[in-house]
């Protein structure tokens, strides 16, 4: 079992910035991804950024040169730096471990960005 904790979200007028972290309650050593979603009000979840343990990086389009994710695979941490947001990035942002060893994702109980205009 591995627990993912949120934290960093919370309210920025449009165009401010955040940074989201995501900690993972043990080292991962296999294979593994860990991404970024998030859910708008009437919304489904989408992907907004993941990156594997090697480091290789996918976002999506509607964040890209705004939104950076790293790790920091000796503290079990992933982050997601956000610039210049906007009105429509507002949504509550969950974290994702996809262990493909084991077949099975793991979820973060999620963190709420407020984007005010």
């Amino acid at each position: 079992q591995v627990q993912l904790v949120e934290s960093g979200g919370g309210l920025v007028q449009a165009g401010g910035s955040l940074r989201l972290s995501c900690a993972a309650s043990r080292s991962i050593f296999s294979t593994n991804i860990m991404g970024w979603y998030r859910q708008a009000p009437g919304k489904q979840r989408e992907l907004v950024a993941t990156i594997t343990n090697g480091g290789l990086t996918n976002y999506a389009d509607s964040v890209k040169g705004r939104f950076t994710i790293s790790r920091d695979n000796a503290k079990n941490t992933v982050y997601l730096q956000m610039i210049s947001l906007k009105s429509e990035d507002t949504a509550v942002y969950y974290c994702k471990l996809y262990v493909f060893r084991e077949s099975r994702e793991y979820w973060g109980q999620g963190t709420q960005v407020t984007v005010s205009s």
